[in-house]
């Protein structure tokens, strides 16, 4: 089988035990918009092309099961004891169980993997706008304590996302951060008349940091700029693209 190319974080890869991978577009089955690596049930692609993608995503993990969650851009997290047949809606998910790779789709939203490499115990969010305003990762940390973890030890590292000079919004999508926290204008810059461009990954860094992450690890990689190795959904609008592929962001512990 196939092993696709995949991006990783040099403190999550020194870990024991910890498995993980930011895979894009590249070594897989998918034609078309999906060319080649489309890991989103939630697209139109073939099921059968999915289903082989995601199969060479967990075998190159070396992970007996891969799980995914219905993304609703929530603040609700799964703790995963073994894998299931239905997604459940939620937004990351938690784990102490060995051989299940937990998988993040994305478009351009920010996915963040988490590990504490000395209980063993791993997490994995996806962090939209929405998501990461109300509070998912702090959400996934608090669930991987419950789990056993230990905050001072959790590893983070933030994946491929949209970047600033992409992310075009209104002003009403700034008022809403600011209403939240005023000091969230750092993360905003002025755009077109109006408009602003909006710094997700970095947003998501200094809430990881605020609730004591140490040094998140980010890829710094666009996903809407860099088009042959990333799907994104802000691309396929600027084009009129009917749909589009989605990224996985995987992490597992060894059996």
């Amino acid at each position: 089988m196939t092993t696709p190319p995949f991006e990783t974080c040099t403190a999550l890869s020194n870990s024991p035990g910890i498995r993980h991978g930011f895979f894009g577009r590249r070594g897989g089955v998918s034609t078309g918009l999906y060319d080649s690596l489309n890991s989103g049930a939630g697209s139109n692609d073939s099921p059968e092309n999915i289903t082989e993608n995601r199969a060479r995503i967990r075998a190159s993990l070396g992970a007996d099961h891969m799980v995914s969650c219905y993304q609703i851009h929530s603040a609700t997290v799964q703790t995963i004891t073994a894998p299931w047949d239905t997604r459940p809606e939620a937004d990351a998910m938690v784990t102490a169980t060995p051989g299940i790779a937990l998988c993040i789709l994305t478009a351009d939203c920010t996915p963040v993997l988490f590990a504490d490499p000395k209980t063993r115990i791993i997490g994995a969010a996806h962090a939209g706008w929405k998501g990461a305003l109300g509070g998912v990762l702090e959400a996934t940390l608090n669930q991987m304590e419950a789990l056993g973890a230990d905050r001072s030890n959790i590893l983070a590292a933030i994946g491929p996302t949209i970047g600033q000079v992409s992310y075009e919004v209104g002003a009403d999508y700034r008022d809403t951060f600011l209403a939240e926290d005023p000091s969230s204008a750092a993360f905003f810059i002025p755009g077109k008349p109006d408009h602003f461009q909006f710094d997700l990954p970095d947003y998501a860094r200094a809430r990881l940091e605020r609730a004591g992450i140490t040094a998140p690890h980010d890829l710094c990689q666009d996903t809407c700029t860099l088009e042959s190795l990333y799907f994104s959904n802000r691309r396929r609008n600027h084009r009129g693209e009917s749909d589009y592929g989605r990224n996985a962001s995987v992490i597992s512990i060894d059996a």
